[in-house]
């Protein structure tokens, strides 16, 4: 395999981060890098918050469900889902712009997706770890009355960067053949039930016999109940009204 698709596999969420801190220019490139993601018709649909100040780092981990490593890293980014400076800027050639289209949350919401995995695959090839926070989904009005998002902009997860003080496994995913369809979708239970007994065995030597779990069940608390009602109602507010 070539070095990038070993980055790629070689993927861990880390938690844990020394305080050596990340250059300026290296941070900045890594947005570069992300700018250079594929984006729909050129529209660019996305802003990131760096978040610098200790106090809004603080307050953003509590919302976000007590995740104190949001405060600890050497950099916290918050990216945003942005239709705003898109729209205002066809607005000003004079067109009649519509807005708030079902379309537009989901075009922003892919190049947003886009543009940070770029970030973070750059982050990974010069040695820094990163965590992915969604639980900024969590309190969304709040976070974004802290981060003074417009209307038409919303954020959609947070990132913590910085040089990993801890050295986790990989965690294993799905077998090729459980998502890699030919022309038609396909239902095989075998490779998830497969894979279920990966887990088991992953979960129970991570945690030295003390998690009993596999997949299947790992996903229970996300689907037997209403995950994040708020967030339609709130994107609504935010001005996507998904027409």
């Amino acid at each position: 395999m070539n070095p990038t698709i070993e980055l790629l596999k070689s993927h861990r969420s880390i938690r844990k981060f020394t305080e050596q801190k990340i250059p300026r220019e290296l941070l900045l490139e890594l947005i570069r890098a992300g700018q250079a993601a594929a984006t729909s018709s050129h529209v660019q649909a996305y802003s990131v918050i760096h978040v610098t100040d200790p106090a809004k780092r603080e307050m953003i981990a509590e919302l976000a469900g007590g995740q104190g490593y949001i405060a600890s890293c050497a950099d916290f980014l918050v990216f945003c889902a942005d239709m705003k400076r898109p729209t205002d800027a066809a607005e000003r050639t004079g067109a009649t712009v519509v807005r708030g289209m079902t379309e537009q949350l989901l075009v922003a919401s892919v190049d947003v997706a886009l543009m940070a995995q770029n970030v973070v695959v750059a982050a990974e090839s010069e040695g820094l770890g990163i965590c992915y926070i969604g639980g900024i989904r969590n309190n969304p009005q709040q976070i974004s009355d802290l981060l003074g998002l417009p209307d038409h902009v919303y954020p959609v997860f947070g990132l913590c960067l910085g040089y990993p003080a801890q050295d986790p496994d990989v965690k294993p995913r799905l077998p090729v053949e459980a998502v890699l369809m030919e022309n038609s979708y396909r239902e095989e239970r075998a490779p998830v039930a497969a894979f279920d007994a990966t887990m088991q065995t992953y979960y129970s030597e991570r945690s030295g016999g003390n998690k009993d779990t596999d997949w299947s069940r790992n996903l229970t608390p996300l689907f037997d109940t209403k995950l994040r009602p708020h967030m339609r109602d709130f994107l609504v507010k935010r001005g996507f009204e998904m027409k």
